[in-house]
């Protein structure tokens, strides 16, 4: 084990962009060790030069059976344990429910809701035999309601949302702490290239088209600053454990037409 007997270990999905950068740089610059995942660990090489011995970068596609275990073990074997568990890789989708194919759904929720069940399945185990830990999904305001235009987004939210109050419960015993993050409008990739755009049925642009153009224009023009998020989070974690439902923080200002903000990577 390379880190000292203070640090902690960061597991984050997702963290070669946005919120999941952000999350590893904030843990590397508070001493503690990160096990930064994405699709592509290439992408991460320039984390890993920050501070090779408290980066391991490991490979992870949350839709891949099997892969979250390997990335865990992997994280285990390094570091001995996990201290905070981030569920962040994820993607948006804009488009009315019947411009979004069967196909879109599943893949969003795939990735979004299933993807973070696996690696948090995967995590439990040694969360509770240390009884101790946190974990973190990033959510959005879009997991608490939705508009015209954001209906499968706000499904894989409205679900991940759903298993983490249920399971802040499960696991308080174990000193384990559930804690669901619904960020507002922060510069992040998310309304770019992590955003996907459903094929316009043209009877639907009266109501779903302005949702569109809002998407389109609010990428990189989002007031929030990735970083500060971070170093929210981390306060809401270190907060005295309760038995209680999952603990939800908001992060910065958010126009609820802009709740597909939410930060997010590649998983």
């Amino acid at each position: 084990m390379t880190s000292s007997a203070r640090a902690s270990t960061w597991f984050i999905t997702g963290a070669s962009s946005g919120f999941g950068r952000a999350f590893a740089e904030h843990a590397l610059a508070q001493g503690h060790n990160v096990v930064a995942t994405a699709r592509d660990p290439a992408r991460l090489a320039d984390l890993v030069a920050l501070a090779p011995d408290r980066v391991l970068a490991a490979a992870l596609d949350v839709d891949a059976h099997g892969a979250a275990e390997e990335a865990v073990k992997a994280a285990i074997a390094r570091f001995g344990r996990i201290d905070v568990l981030i569920n962040n890789a994820g993607y948006g989708v804009v488009g009315a429910f019947e411009e979004t194919s069967d196909a879109e759904l599943r893949a969003l929720m795939d990735t979004n809701f299933f993807g973070a069940m696996a690696v948090t399945r995967a995590a439990l185990p040694f969360l509770r035999a240390q009884h101790a830990g946190a974990i973190v999904n990033i959510s959005s305001l879009g997991g608490q309601l939705s508009f015209a235009g954001f209906s499968a987004y706000s499904a894989s939210k409205f679900a991940l949302e759903g298993v983490s109050e249920a399971l802040a419960q499960e696991v308080a015993p174990f000193g384990i702490k559930v804690l669901i993050v619904e960020p507002g409008q922060f510069r992040t990739q998310l309304a770019g290239s992590g955003m996907r755009h459903m094929p316009v049925i043209e009877d639907y642009q009266a109501v779903v088209g302005g949702t569109r153009e809002f998407a389109h224009a609010m990428h990189d023009t989002q007031a929030g600053d990735p970083r500060r998020a971070a170093a929210a989070i981390e306060r809401a974690e270190r907060r005295p454990h309760a038995a209680a439902p999952a603990a939800r923080r908001r992060c910065g200002r958010c126009d609820p037409r802009a709740f597909a903000g939410a930060a997010e990577g590649d998983g």
